[in-house]
């Protein structure tokens, strides 16, 4: 029975792309973990800069130069 029900399978003419994208919408985490995820990833990216930035005091985020001309 399974021989004859793969010897008889003939694919369709290109990829069943709607079928795909349905499968793959249904599967996977929900939007609100995925989000969460993201958005903590983010902030750990960004604080992450910042601490670098600082101690390397690239930027604004190091010491200014004060002018030691005034008298």
């Amino acid at each position: 029975m399974i021989r004859n029900t793969v010897e008889s399978w003939r694919p369709q003419r290109g990829p069943d792309w709607s079928g795909v994208l349905i499968r793959l919408a249904n599967s996977g985490p929900p939007p609100w973990l995925l989000y969460t995820a993201a958005s903590a990833a983010l902030v750990v990216i960004l604080l992450a800069a910042f601490l670098v930035g600082s101690a390397l005091q690239i930027g604004a985020l190091g010491p200014q130069p004060v002018p030691s001309n005034l008298h």
